[in-house]
């Protein structure tokens, strides 16, 4: 691994990623390498040279693009250079070292103090002995004992000090935004986990000009509001927030922009100014780039995004899978860019892509958070998507291929054995990488069906691929109608004119065959399915109404019954 000993703020894509990596204030020496820990430190005089030449460059040179072409190469050879001296690391070892560390720092705090971190710490299986000791938690939980008291003005309580910030976090489910803190190590912890991300760069044989060209960030706002000793707002504001001063030029919308907290008021402001930049990558939820795209798009009256931007290369999207949203996406472009997944939430950085050859990202097992995995079983799940005590958790030494997670993490933030509420299956476990399968909340099992949301994604796809339509957003409830039955209810955003019956049956048929758990459902108490079929526009709509448009915001694949009504009334 490669590690940068200096002081960032969060970031959410891997394009911020890149300015932070190159903002170095620490006392780095050059080439003090270390193999018995197999970390190299780099020079800060690197990041000097660049931006020493890069001011040379526009202030003095008039950004010849012959000069520009010298930057872009010079920076791409650096990423090179890192890539080259970099090392393999061990998942294993990686996770108990971490686990060592997170018990080693917080022992002494109120809840290390609870759950005798110092015992924990003499043990000769850390492991086991931590997963023994200390209870599961979701948000919901680990707040109301513990987080809540951060907000009182309590220090030492799930991690030393007090955190500097607060994520916001709807997310997709509940009405109340969750406050996840986010320490100072925790922001180390994503800026060392974006240098492998900046490395990997290195696979994806990028051309030399896209180091020079500018990175639309969308994400939330950045006017982050103030509150006691703490700053609060979106993982994507708090980021966006801090990029470094030399970055400023590059990063789009700017910070004028990026601070309008209306959505739709910022995108009217971006398509207005869309021509004035040279945008080489994108940044952010598939959903509010796809919505950003088309507002551009249209101000501009052109066929594709590529008539505005004809340099942009790169989309990285992070938070949800990009597969169903790959076909729509497409739609607006001139020409095929490269997609680089990246798994970035307010708790952390989870995953990264590191290889363009693989649709998988690797988990950043090295960089400040301890991984469980409790295997997807239905009867480990409470009504509410928490987990039993009796639920099962295993390390990343035992883990499967091919088999669903649900994915605990403990964190230099102070959150410990806590329930993310992804399940994630593992592709290859020596490179420990991983893709994301579903939700906890999102899984579907009122009459023993067991869907998972990577279940859903493929049979929107095979509904795409059968009916040549796009099929953006959608959500399910598992309903019991007035003939006292349960029936799925699904609404599908698409502009597809098909008799809603006739989708219902191939939709079915898809999972009969793709399942076999809903097959057996569906020859007992799940009676049907029924289809609504409603323009995509009515999920934004819904989002903006719930007051969470735009940002890392997510739309609910599954409803409750209750949750379900509402959606009903809004849309029918």
């Amino acid at each position: 691994m490669v590690y940068f000993n200096s002081h960032q703020r969060t970031s959410k894509s891997f394009i911020s990623i890149i300015a932070n990596s190159f903002y170095f204030n620490s006392n780095i020496i050059l080439s003090n390498y270390i193999l018995e820990e197999k970390i190299i430190f780099l020079n800060e005089l690197q990041l000097n040279v660049i931006e020493i030449l890069l001011k040379l460059i526009k202030k003095h040179l008039c950004i010849k693009p012959t000069t520009m072409a010298i930057l872009g190469n010079i920076i791409k050879g650096v990423i090179n250079l890192t890539d080259t001296f970099s090392f393999e690391s061990n998942p294993i070892e990686n996770q108990e070292k971490v686990l060592k560390n997170l018990l080693e720092t917080a022992k002494n705090t109120k809840f290390g103090e609870k759950y005798h971190f110092k015992t924990i710490l003499l043990s000769d299986d850390l492991q086991e002995s931590f997963a023994d000791e200390v209870p599961y938690f979701d948000y919901n939980k680990i707040n109301k004992k513990w987080w809540s008291k951060l907000h009182k003005g309590k220090t030492d309580v799930t991690w030393p000090g007090t955190p500097s910030y607060f994520a916001l976090s709807s997310g997709t489910t509940g009405k109340k935004s969750k406050r996840i803190p986010v320490t100072d190590e925790m922001i180390d912890a994503i800026k060392s986990s974006g240098i492998k991300q900046v490395t990997s760069l290195s696979n994806f044989d990028l051309p030399a000009d896209f180091f020079e060209k500018e990175i639309m960030m969308l994400g939330s706002s950045t006017d982050l509001k103030e509150k006691n000793d703490h700053l609060e707002g979106e993982i994507s504001g708090i980021s966006a927030s801090n990029i470094p001063f030399w970055f400023k030029g590059y990063y789009k919308p700017g910070e004028e922009i990026a601070k309008i907290d209306d959505w739709d008021e910022r995108v009217a402001n971006i398509a207005e100014n869309a021509k004035t930049w040279d945008i080489g990558a994108l940044s952010g939820i598939p959903a509010w780039i796809e919505l950003m795209m088309k507002e551009v798009i249209k101000y501009h009256n052109v066929e594709n995004i590529h008539e505005v931007w004809p340099n942009l290369q790169v989309y990285t999207s992070g938070g949800v899978a990009f597969s169903p949203y790959e076909k729509s996406f497409n739609a607006l472009l001139g020409k095929p860019v490269t997609v680089i997944d990246t798994y970035l939430a307010s708790e952390g950085y989870i995953a990264t892509q590191i290889r363009p050859d693989a649709n998988a990202m690797q988990l950043n097992t090295e960089n400040g958070i301890y991984f469980e995995f409790v295997p997807m079983n239905p009867d480990y799940i409470k009504e509410d998507g928490s987990l039993k005590k009796s639920a099962p958790a295993i390390s990343i030494k035992d883990v499967e291929l091919d088999q669903d997670y649900i994915l605990i993490i403990s964190t230099v933030s102070g959150a410990w054995r806590y329930l993310i509420g992804d399940t994630i299956a593992f592709t290859d476990i020596e490179k420990a990488e991983i893709k994301i399968t579903g939700r906890t909340k999102f899984f579907l099992n009122t009459v023993g069906s067991q869907l998972s949301v990577n279940k859903m994604d493929d049979a929107m796809k095979h509904l795409e691929e059968t009916y040549n339509t796009e099929i953006t957003e959608y959500t399910i409830c598992a309903k019991r109608f007035e003939d006292g039955e349960f029936y799925h209810s699904w609404y599908l955003g698409t502009d597809l004119n098909a008799d809603e019956n006739e989708v219902a049956d191939t939709l079915d048929s898809f999972l009969k065959d793709a399942n076999k758990n809903y097959k057996v459902a569906r020859s007992k108490a799940l009676k049907g399915v029924k289809v609504k079929i409603i323009p995509q526009e009515k999920f934004y709509e819904w989002s903006d109404k719930n007051k969470k448009k735009g940002g890392q915001v997510k739309m609910e694949r599954v409803m409750k019954e209750d949750k379900f009504a509402e959606w009903e009334e809004f849309v029918n």
